[in-house]
């Protein structure tokens, strides 16, 4: 069990602080300032008021706000920056960075232990880093007989395909990738796709450990998928529209998980299977098929898959928000200007920040939940897991559909309804 240093000193404390900041700057200044330069010589710019960016100009620029918030301006609004950073990749990578170092901490201080504490010195922040580090070190062996396309290419895939879900989910008014109508069955069209994935990869493995472990993931999938999409057809029908955009701005003033309390509970039960999430982490019992279909693993094969698996986590905790939470309203605790009287062009959005802000305080809160069962439940057996997904699961989200039914042709709920927005 680790245990606090001894010896520990706050003035340790703050010069290991001092020489991290010291070592950010030296990275930034021998690394991201020849970037700089060669995106700005070889990556062709809009003008900025008449001028040609330059790098003598991107410097005067930077100490010039009126010259500096144009071309930011023009930067953020960009396609390439939606993929990107926000609420592109860079954005949900890094929640399921934080996730991995949440989840670990959590669990420790459930189980009474101390968990990462000696790397980055605040709390082993920096643990993350580190194994990041030594996965990428590590050697990928192939299993022999194995299907190299196909396992080469799954882990990829699997990445490619929880980016594929978390550009469909909106993280403010106009913040998303792609706006799709039909977002909704987009995100369930991506998600069919993770369960062959594993039973591909597990195959291709050319081991009985993996492949029962794909298997059970297939069987699993069919047994929770209907009650997942089911639960969110009830959404569907108090929304009246397949946009989650829509179905967001639609829970203006009251969150649908107050008229589906039961949907939103068969929906977070469903995302648990769906992640293979104790208690339905079957596909991976490790007391029973050793690790199931990630056995034959290693190096950044599992370094890739398990990013995939945390993107995954907060595509569903997010679209969890989208469809129950209200996603992105809340008062408003921000203020609208942050230098009174600046009139010149502006980055800074009061509406746009403070939906940023609640949308992802409810997702950290969503995926705390989800996070939740691994420290305080057991797994199941398969045969209680099947029967969960097709005899009771089923029947509570058709309970719903009726419900969400009666709501809208009462006149209370659905577009036009007394207590719709």
């Amino acid at each position: 069990m680790a245990t606090a240093p001894k010896d520990f000193r706050f003035g340790n404390f703050v010069g290991s602080l001092i020489r991290l900041v010291l070592w950010i700057l030296v990275i930034i200044t021998l690394v991201g300032l020849p970037l700089i330069f060669i995106i700005l010589f070889y990556v062709p710019l809009p003008p900025v008021k008449g001028e040609v960016l330059t790098p003598y100009l991107f410097f005067s620029m930077m100490v010039d706000p009126s010259r500096t918030i144009p071309i930011i301006n023009f930067l953020i609004h960009t396609d390439f920056f939606r993929v990107a950073v926000f609420p592109g990749f860079t954005y949900a990578a890094l929640l399921a960075a934080a996730t991995i170092f949440i989840e670990r901490k959590f669990l420790a201080k459930m189980q009474l232990r101390i968990g990462p504490l000696y790397a980055g010195k605040i709390e082993g922040i920096l643990q993350l880093i580190a194994d990041g580090l030594k996965l990428i070190s590590k050697e990928i062996i192939v299993p022999s007989g194995a299907d190299k396309l196909i396992f080469w290419t799954a882990p990829v895939a699997f990445v490619v395909t929880s980016a594929a879900v978390v550009a469909l989910i909106p993280a403010a008014p106009g913040w998303v990738v792609a706006d799709l109508d039909v977002g909704i069955i987009a995100v369930f069209a991506f998600l069919g796709f993770f369960p062959l994935i594993a039973l591909l990869f597990s195959w291709a493995s050319n081991s009985k450990y993996p492949f029962i472990g794909g298997l059970r993931a297939l069987h699993q999938m069919i047994a929770f998928e209907i009650p997942f999409i089911l639960s969110a057809l009830s959404v569907v029908i108090l929304a009246g529209s397949l946009n989650l955009t829509d179905i967001a701005n639609a829970q203006h003033p009251y969150w649908f998980v107050f008229f589906l309390p039961i949907s939103a509970f068969v929906f977070y039960i469903s995302s648990l299977a769906e992640l293979e999430r104790i208690p339905f982490d079957l596909p991976e019992a490790e007391s029973e098929i050793v690790a199931g279909w990630l056995t034959e693993t290693s190096g950044m094969i599992y370094g890739l898959i398990q990013l995939g698996t945390y993107v995954k986590l907060y595509a569903l905790a997010a679209l969890f928000v989208i469809l129950f939470l209200g996603g992105w309203s809340g008062p408003q605790i921000f203020p609208d200007e942050i230098i009174p009287g600046y009139t010149g062009d502006k980055i800074y959005n009061a509406t746009t920040v403070n939906a940023i802000f609640w949308f992802t305080l409810k997702t950290l809160g969503m995926i705390m939940l989800i996070l939740l069962p691994r420290g305080i439940n057991p797994r199941i057996r398969i045969d209680i897991l099947l029967h969960t997904g097709w005899y009771k699961l089923i029947v509570l989200a058709f309970i719903n559909i009726f419900v969400a039914l009666s709501l809208v042709y009462g006149g209370l709920m659905g577009p036009g309804g007394l207590l719709s927005g």
